[in-house]
Protein backbone atom coordinates (compact mmCIF):
# COMPACT_ATOMS: atom_id res chain seq x y z
CA UNK A 1 0.00 0.00 0.00
CA UNK A 2 1.56 3.29 -0.85
CA UNK A 3 1.52 6.17 1.22
CA UNK A 4 -1.37 8.89 0.77
CA UNK A 5 0.47 11.62 -1.20
CA UNK A 6 1.01 15.09 0.56
CA UNK A 7 0.40 13.09 3.98
CA UNK A 8 4.22 13.41 5.25
CA UNK A 9 4.05 17.11 4.13
CA UNK A 10 0.83 17.74 6.27
CA UNK A 11 2.66 16.56 9.24
CA UNK A 12 5.60 18.52 8.83
CA UNK A 13 4.19 21.57 8.33
CA UNK A 14 1.63 21.59 11.35
CA UNK A 15 5.23 20.72 13.50
CA UNK A 16 6.93 23.45 12.03
CA UNK A 17 3.55 25.86 12.51
CA UNK A 18 3.55 24.45 16.27
CA UNK A 19 7.35 25.57 16.28
CA UNK A 20 6.65 28.86 15.03
CA UNK A 21 3.68 29.07 17.70
CA UNK A 22 5.47 28.36 20.82
CA UNK A 23 8.74 29.70 20.05
CA UNK A 24 8.39 33.42 20.41
CA UNK A 25 7.49 33.33 24.87
CA UNK A 26 10.88 32.29 25.41
CA UNK A 27 12.99 35.25 24.86
CA UNK A 28 10.44 37.57 26.56
CA UNK A 29 10.38 35.32 29.71
CA UNK A 30 13.99 35.90 29.34
CA UNK A 31 14.21 39.43 28.95
CA UNK A 32 11.67 39.74 32.16
CA UNK A 33 13.97 37.66 34.41
CA UNK A 34 17.05 39.47 33.48
CA UNK A 35 15.15 42.78 33.73
CA UNK A 36 14.22 42.12 37.11
CA UNK A 37 17.93 40.46 38.13
CA UNK A 38 19.40 44.12 36.88
CA UNK A 39 16.89 45.76 38.85
CA UNK A 40 18.00 43.63 42.07
CA UNK A 41 21.80 44.12 41.57
CA UNK A 42 20.70 48.00 41.18
CA UNK A 43 18.89 48.21 44.81
CA UNK A 44 21.77 46.31 46.07
CA UNK A 45 24.77 48.16 45.14
CA UNK A 46 23.00 51.58 46.06
CA UNK A 47 22.31 50.27 49.04
CA UNK A 48 25.96 49.57 49.50
CA UNK A 49 26.58 52.62 48.66
CA UNK A 50 24.23 54.11 51.82
CA UNK A 51 26.06 51.65 53.78
CA UNK A 52 29.66 53.12 53.19
CA UNK A 53 28.09 56.61 53.69
CA UNK A 54 26.97 55.71 56.59
CA UNK A 55 30.17 53.95 57.68
CA UNK A 56 32.55 57.41 56.56
CA UNK A 57 29.83 59.74 58.40
CA UNK A 58 30.18 57.39 62.01
CA UNK A 59 34.07 57.33 62.01
CA UNK A 60 33.92 61.47 61.57
CA UNK A 61 31.70 61.43 64.67
CA UNK A 62 34.00 59.34 66.13
CA UNK A 63 36.96 61.54 65.62
CA UNK A 64 35.34 64.64 66.84
CA UNK A 65 34.77 61.95 70.13
CA UNK A 66 38.34 61.29 69.85
CA UNK A 67 39.87 64.67 69.50
CA UNK A 68 37.89 66.01 72.45
CA UNK A 69 38.93 62.80 74.70
CA UNK A 70 42.66 63.58 74.33
CA UNK A 71 41.95 67.34 74.37
CA UNK A 72 40.25 66.27 78.09
CA UNK A 73 42.54 64.10 79.21
CA UNK A 74 45.46 66.32 77.93
CA UNK A 75 44.14 68.87 80.31
CA UNK A 76 43.75 66.38 83.20
CA UNK A 77 47.44 65.39 83.08
CA UNK A 78 48.37 68.74 83.11
CA UNK A 79 46.44 70.37 85.81
CA UNK A 80 47.50 70.99 89.49
CA UNK A 81 47.27 67.92 91.62
CA UNK A 82 44.46 67.35 93.89
CA UNK A 83 43.66 64.74 96.90
CA UNK A 84 42.59 61.17 95.12
CA UNK A 85 38.76 60.18 95.17
CA UNK A 86 37.51 59.46 98.77
CA UNK A 87 35.08 56.89 99.40
CA UNK A 88 31.95 58.99 98.73
CA UNK A 89 32.89 59.62 94.87
CA UNK A 90 33.95 56.20 93.71
CA UNK A 91 30.76 54.89 92.92
CA UNK A 92 30.17 58.36 90.25
CA UNK A 93 33.58 57.57 89.07
CA UNK A 94 34.02 56.98 84.87
CA UNK A 95 36.91 56.60 82.66
CA UNK A 96 35.58 58.90 80.53
CA UNK A 97 35.48 61.47 83.54
CA UNK A 98 38.52 60.54 85.74
CA UNK A 99 41.27 58.35 84.43
CA UNK A 100 44.32 60.06 84.08
CA UNK A 101 43.86 62.80 86.62
CA UNK A 102 46.94 64.16 88.15
CA UNK A 103 46.16 62.68 91.91
CA UNK A 104 48.08 62.84 94.85
CA UNK A 105 47.89 60.00 97.72
CA UNK A 106 49.71 60.60 101.75
CA UNK A 107 49.70 57.65 103.48
CA UNK A 108 52.06 53.88 104.65
CA UNK A 109 52.63 50.95 101.73
CA UNK A 110 51.53 47.95 103.30
CA UNK A 111 54.58 45.64 103.56
CA UNK A 112 54.60 42.14 102.05
CA UNK A 113 51.60 42.70 99.89
CA UNK A 114 53.36 43.77 96.40
CA UNK A 115 51.62 42.39 93.00
CA UNK A 116 53.78 42.21 89.87
CA UNK A 117 52.35 42.75 86.58
CA UNK A 118 53.94 41.42 83.33
CA UNK A 119 54.48 44.50 81.73
CA UNK A 120 56.47 46.10 78.46
CA UNK A 121 57.59 49.27 79.00
CA UNK A 122 60.26 51.18 77.02
CA UNK A 123 62.71 50.09 79.14
CA UNK A 124 61.90 46.36 78.21
CA UNK A 125 60.48 43.60 79.39
CA UNK A 126 59.26 43.12 83.13
CA UNK A 127 56.96 44.13 85.87
CA UNK A 128 55.16 46.83 86.95
CA UNK A 129 55.13 46.58 90.89
CA UNK A 130 51.64 47.51 92.74
CA UNK A 131 51.76 47.78 96.31
CA UNK A 132 48.98 48.98 98.43
CA UNK A 133 48.49 51.80 100.31
CA UNK A 134 46.62 52.86 103.48
CA UNK A 135 45.71 56.71 103.25
CA UNK A 136 45.21 58.74 105.65
CA UNK A 137 42.08 59.22 105.31
CA UNK A 138 41.34 56.04 106.17
CA UNK A 139 40.95 53.91 102.21
CA UNK A 140 43.20 51.70 100.57
CA UNK A 141 44.69 52.72 96.84
CA UNK A 142 46.84 50.32 95.09
CA UNK A 143 49.84 52.22 94.47
CA UNK A 144 51.50 51.17 90.49
CA UNK A 145 55.12 52.17 92.34
CA UNK A 146 57.13 51.76 89.00
CA UNK A 147 58.62 49.51 86.39
CA UNK A 148 61.27 46.76 87.13
CA UNK A 149 63.22 44.49 84.71
CA UNK A 150 62.95 40.85 84.95
CA UNK A 151 66.20 40.15 86.96
CA UNK A 152 64.70 42.27 89.94
CA UNK A 153 61.73 40.33 90.14
CA UNK A 154 62.68 37.97 92.98
CA UNK A 155 64.02 41.00 95.03
CA UNK A 156 60.20 42.92 94.83
CA UNK A 157 58.39 39.77 95.54
CA UNK A 158 60.00 39.27 98.88
CA UNK A 159 59.91 42.82 99.72
CA UNK A 160 58.22 43.17 102.96
CA UNK A 161 59.91 45.71 105.33
CA UNK A 162 60.93 49.06 104.61
CA UNK A 163 57.82 50.29 103.81
CA UNK A 164 56.23 51.37 107.00
CA UNK A 165 56.75 55.12 106.81
CA UNK A 166 54.86 57.98 106.14
CA UNK A 167 54.91 59.21 102.59
CA UNK A 168 53.69 61.43 99.64
CA UNK A 169 52.80 59.45 96.22
CA UNK A 170 51.80 61.97 93.29
CA UNK A 171 50.90 60.35 89.73
CA UNK A 172 47.83 59.33 87.51
CA UNK A 173 44.62 58.07 88.46
CA UNK A 174 43.96 54.84 86.39
CA UNK A 175 41.05 52.72 86.10
CA UNK A 176 41.24 49.18 87.25
CA UNK A 177 42.21 46.19 83.91
CA UNK A 178 39.52 43.58 84.60
CA UNK A 179 40.20 40.03 83.24
CA UNK A 180 43.98 40.00 82.08
CA UNK A 181 45.97 41.13 79.09
CA UNK A 182 45.26 39.94 75.35
CA UNK A 183 45.06 36.00 75.63
CA UNK A 184 45.94 35.68 78.67
CA UNK A 185 44.05 35.72 81.75
CA UNK A 186 45.35 36.53 85.05
CA UNK A 187 45.76 33.50 87.83
CA UNK A 188 45.31 34.87 91.23
CA UNK A 189 46.22 31.10 92.34
CA UNK A 190 49.28 30.60 90.47
CA UNK A 191 50.23 34.19 90.91
CA UNK A 192 50.37 35.38 87.78
CA UNK A 193 49.12 38.67 86.93
CA UNK A 194 48.84 40.16 83.12
CA UNK A 195 46.67 43.03 83.83
CA UNK A 196 46.07 45.46 86.93
CA UNK A 197 43.04 44.23 87.72
CA UNK A 198 41.87 45.58 91.50
CA UNK A 199 39.46 44.11 92.56
CA UNK A 200 41.21 40.77 91.76
CA UNK A 201 44.36 41.67 93.39
CA UNK A 202 42.83 43.48 96.69
CA UNK A 203 40.86 40.20 97.02
CA UNK A 204 43.79 38.21 96.73
CA UNK A 205 46.09 39.88 99.05
CA UNK A 206 43.45 40.02 101.44
CA UNK A 207 42.13 43.90 101.25
CA UNK A 208 38.16 43.41 100.83
CA UNK A 209 37.22 46.74 102.75
CA UNK A 210 37.45 50.80 101.58
CA UNK A 211 39.54 49.44 98.56
CA UNK A 212 39.31 52.18 96.21
CA UNK A 213 38.15 50.98 92.40
CA UNK A 214 41.24 52.58 91.14
CA UNK A 215 45.25 52.64 91.03
CA UNK A 216 47.76 55.20 90.81
CA UNK A 217 50.68 55.39 88.46
CA UNK A 218 53.58 57.30 90.31
CA UNK A 219 55.64 60.19 89.38
CA UNK A 220 58.85 59.25 88.09
CA UNK A 221 61.12 58.67 90.45
CA UNK A 222 65.06 57.88 90.84
CA UNK A 223 65.55 54.00 91.66
CA UNK A 224 64.07 51.00 91.07
CA UNK A 225 60.84 50.75 90.65
CA UNK A 226 60.87 53.49 88.28
CA UNK A 227 58.07 55.41 87.62
CA UNK A 228 56.88 57.92 85.35
CA UNK A 229 56.21 55.60 83.15
CA UNK A 230 52.76 55.90 82.00
CA UNK A 231 52.26 55.79 77.96
CA UNK A 232 49.08 58.08 77.06
CA UNK A 233 48.45 58.13 73.77
CA UNK A 234 45.43 57.91 71.82
CA UNK A 235 45.40 56.20 68.42
CA UNK A 236 43.25 58.28 66.19
CA UNK A 237 43.07 56.81 62.40
CA UNK A 238 39.53 57.65 62.21
CA UNK A 239 39.71 60.34 59.26
CA UNK A 240 41.30 57.39 57.45
CA UNK A 241 39.19 55.18 57.83
CA UNK A 242 36.44 57.75 56.82
CA UNK A 243 38.06 58.06 53.73
CA UNK A 244 38.44 54.62 52.95
CA UNK A 245 34.85 54.49 53.42
CA UNK A 246 33.62 57.44 51.38
CA UNK A 247 36.14 55.87 48.54
CA UNK A 248 34.90 52.77 48.70
CA UNK A 249 31.13 54.45 47.83
CA UNK A 250 32.80 56.57 45.43
CA UNK A 251 33.72 53.38 43.96
CA UNK A 252 30.61 51.41 43.58
CA UNK A 253 28.64 54.40 42.88
CA UNK A 254 30.81 54.81 39.89
CA UNK A 255 30.13 51.09 39.12
CA UNK A 256 26.04 51.27 38.97
CA UNK A 257 26.46 54.45 37.00
CA UNK A 258 29.21 52.97 33.96
CA UNK A 259 26.19 51.21 32.35
CA UNK A 260 24.00 54.20 32.26
CA UNK A 261 26.43 56.83 31.37
CA UNK A 262 27.34 54.18 28.47
CA UNK A 263 24.11 53.05 27.06
CA UNK A 264 23.40 57.43 26.77
CA UNK A 265 26.39 57.57 24.79
CA UNK A 266 25.72 54.61 22.86
CA UNK A 267 22.75 56.21 21.39
CA UNK A 268 23.80 59.55 21.84
CA UNK A 269 25.27 59.33 18.01
CA UNK A 270 22.09 57.61 16.38
CA UNK A 271 20.46 60.84 16.91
Amino acid sequence: MSPTPGAGKTIVEVRIGQAEISSPAAPGGDAGRSSASRLFLALLGLLGVLVFVGLGIWQLERRVWKLDLIARVDQRIHAPVADAPAPAAWGGMTAAGDEYSHVRLAGRFLGGKNTLVQAVSELGGGYWVLTPMRTDRGFIVLVNRGFIPQERKAEFQQESGGLGSSTVIEGLLRMSEPGGGFLRSNDAAGNRWYSRDVAAIAAARGLTNDVAPYFVDADASGGWPRGGLTVVTFRNSHLVYALTWFTLAAMLAAALAAPIIGARWRRGPAR
